[in-house]
């Protein structure tokens, strides 16, 4: 029988609740300075939609999001049965 954590203390430490959500306010917290920042440091575009404010934020943001959709129909394209090689 596998000993399971009963309680919060006996987990480890980066899938404890409390530490998740100071994972997401931190990484919110230097998203947030980070679009702060181009304010004050004004960014020059190549393309000039990549001047705009919080332009690498949006950008990552899409990104990930593209790239998370496109791996879910990726494995619904290559999905096999589960008795594929038994044959």
């Amino acid at each position: 029988m596998t000993n399971i954590p009963q309680n919060d203390h006996e987990k480890h430490w980066l899938v404890r609740a409390a530490t998740i959500r100071k994972l997401w306010i931190g990484g919110g917290f230097v998203l947030g300075l980070t679009v702060l920042a181009q304010v004050f440091i004004p960014i020059q575009g190549k393309f000039g939609i990549d001047g705009w404010l919080a332009f690498p934020a949006i950008y990552g943001f899409v990104t990930c999001v593209a790239m998370v959709v496109g791996a879910k129909l990726l494995g619904f394209i290559l999905k096999r049965k589960e008795d594929y090689y038994d044959e």
